[in-house]
């Protein structure tokens, strides 16, 4: 929900910006003091955001003509969104409409695509990765703000029912579209102390009773702990790479070549400077 509302935000400025053509003299907003012009608009707006909407819209143009994204993708993970993030997702549909947002849940998923694509992990990093869980668990969760929904869930797991499949349909957090896993949490970890203390009580595979936290009400399940390498290498690769491909400076990296693999030339003298400015300052950033 973060990265589509980032996205909603700067994307306001870059319609508005694609909107407007230099030396356009119609009026779009009449006062007492004067008329602003569509010029006007252009160059202000290019003046306070034009670098970042400009790079905005090459992005887009890049995604759209190496990847796809279908309707039925476009549509699940609206339907997640307004799962896990109703009232968030359902007053930015309220403001901008849906066909606005699935724009922005279709260009979330086209650099997902683009993540797959270019981001890749190495032996040696899903070594490091394995040294680094030494005295951690991996631990999935349910969590509700009710009491009685908590107990409903777990009437269902003592039924037989998968937690996963429970997770999905019932957890109020993020985890929820990935089975509640929280992936490797360590006690020195900063979580709530209490549900720490109660994921580390359980033995691999047990599901805890209900843990309350002022998050609301947790059902816990110890998934598994460290063990060999060799039997855990290949989970761990692709751990780390769901981790690589949705971390947002590995992402931005991704975008850039993609953009410099495009080789874009600006002809607007002011946005030029504006990019070429914004290029020096990410390349001095990360020096």
């Amino acid at each position: 929900m973060k990265k589509i509302a980032i996205a909603a935000i700067t994307a306001t400025s870059v319609l508005a910006l694609s909107a407007c053509s230099s030396g356009d003299s119609q009026v779009v907003a009449e006062t007492k003091a004067g008329n602003v012009t569509k010029e006007e608009l252009y160059q202000t707006l290019k003046e306070n955001a034009g670098a970042d909407a400009l790079n905005m819209l090459v992005q887009q143009k890049v995604l759209d003509k190496k990847y796809k994204a279908t309707d039925k993708e476009i549509d699940k993970k609206l339907n997640e969104y307004k799962k896990t993030a109703g009232d968030q997702i359902e007053a930015l549909i309220k403001q901008k409409g849906e066909d606005y947002v699935k724009k922005q849940i279709k260009y979330e998923l086209l650099m997902q695509k683009a993540a797959k694509d270019n981001i890749k992990v190495t032996d040696k990093e899903v070594k490091e990765y394995y040294d680094g869980l030494k005295g951690k668990v991996h631990v999935s969760h349910i969590v509700v703000k009710e009491k009685k929904t908590a107990e409903e869930v777990e009437k269902k797991l003592k039924k037989g029912e998968k937690f996963e499949d429970l997770a999905k349909e019932y957890s109020a957090d993020g985890t929820a579209e990935k089975g509640g896993d929280l992936g490797w949490i360590g006690k020195n970890d900063n979580m709530d102390k209490t549900f720490t203390k109660a994921a580390f009580a359980l033995k691999t595979g047990e599901v805890s009773g209900l843990v309350k936290t002022q998050f609301g009400y947790h059902i816990i399940k110890k998934t598994e702990e460290r063990g060999k390498y060799d039997d855990m290498k290949k989970e761990l690769k692709k751990e780390l790479l769901e981790q690589k491909e949705s971390d947002t400076t590995q992402l931005q990296t991704v975008m850039n070549e993609l953009v410099k693999d495009a080789n874009m030339k600006v002809k607007d003298k002011e946005l030029k400077k504006q990019v070429e400015q914004n290029k020096a300052a990410t390349t001095s950033g990360n020096s």
